[in-house]
């Protein structure tokens, strides 16, 4: 199990490398303000979703997303290689 440091840097990392400076920022603002609250929003995430039409959404991300050669998600291939 990670520390709780290693895990912060390696989200950090992972949120620039996926959405740059700006973004970044704008999404821990995001979750900082107004009290968010991260078990509720992920109670209603799916709420209005089927069991099969998630299935379908992961299935679907995974083909867009993940790159099944390298075992790897693309925003987490290193940028200079």
């Amino acid at each position: 199990m990670r520390t709780e440091t290693v895990l912060k840097v390696e989200a950090i990392d992972l949120l620039l490398r996926t959405f740059g400076v700006l973004e970044t920022e704008r999404f821990i603002t995001i979750i900082k303000s107004n009290n968010f609250d991260y078990t509720e929003w992920h109670k209603n995430l799916w709420k209005d979703k089927s069991i099969n039409e998630i299935h379908n959404m992961a299935t679907e991300f995974e083909k867009e997303k993940f790159n099944t050669e390298s075992g790897t998600l693309p925003c987490l291939k290193d940028p200079k290689k």
